[in-house]
């Protein structure tokens, strides 16, 4: 492979990543929940109750586009929004009841991402692949 196309290639594995995710979800009938979501229920479910300005740092995207997302999890019933106690402005986004059922479907399909990304790589393969990348990423 021409070393011109790397970023043609990176693109190539996020679809199959995302073509991969839809799939697993669709299989385990997690409706209304798409691979965009991904970011979203992980700070959740492991930081727990965040601002909307917070959630948007963690997970690296601006303000509109997670609300566009949380707005998707709210109509679906996973996720609910209240008003901060201590400022009105400011939102608070958590998961309902129905989130957290699907806490461990989640978290088998994040497993089975990783399953198939690492599939036929060694640890060593993996943290040089890791390095790479993060050099790319950091040169954005």
């Amino acid at each position: 492979m021409k070393k011109e196309l790397a970023i043609l290639q990176i693109g190539r594995i996020r679809d199959k990543a995302n073509s991969f995710l839809t799939g697993e979800l669709a299989r385990r009938n997690l409706k209304g929940i798409a691979p965009s979501h991904g970011d979203i229920l992980w700070a959740l479910f492991t930081i727990g109750d965040l601002p909307m300005k917070k959630l948007s740092e963690i997970i690296n995207r601006d303000k509109s586009t997670v609300t566009a997302l949380v707005n998707k999890l709210i109509n679906a019933g996973y996720v609910e929004r209240r008003t901060h106690d201590s400022d009105s402005r400011s939102s608070i986004i958590s998961l309902t009841k129905k989130g957290n059922a699907i806490r461990k479907n989640i978290w088998e399909v994040s497993e089975a991402l990783q399953k198939k990304a690492h599939q036929g790589l060694t640890d060593d393969e993996m943290e040089m692949l890791m390095r790479l990348l993060n050099k790319v990423h950091n040169n954005f």
